[in-house]
């Protein structure tokens, strides 16, 4: 990891170089699609593994609670949700694929 910035100092951006072996048929792929977002193969790239690594950081999350704040966790994510206008609209939409 890198050291985070101390407040107040100018923040330097120095971009680095990722190189990487593909497939014809994975470039391929990438190229079509960052066509179709209007991106550089590059920024579909690096967008994509950005929100990936985002993702499995996210995931990773850990809570530290005591023994009390466990249970009431537990208890407000094992509810039921609470009925509002949103959620009912949500659950009576029609899926795109039916």
């Amino acid at each position: 990891m890198h050291p985070p910035a101390s407040e107040g100092s100018v923040s330097q951006t120095r971009h680095v170089t990722i190189s990487i072996r593909v497939q014809p048929n994975q470039r391929d792929l990438i190229d079509r699609a960052a066509q179709l977002q209007g991106k550089s193969p590059s920024q579909f790239i690096l967008e994509s593994a950005d929100q990936k690594a985002q993702d499995v950081l996210l995931n990773r999350c850990c809570l530290a609670l005591d023994e009390l704040k466990f249970k009431q966790f537990l208890t407000l994510i094992d509810a039921p949700p609470t009925p509002n206008q949103q959620l009912n609209t949500l659950l009576k939409t029609k899926s795109p694929w039916d």
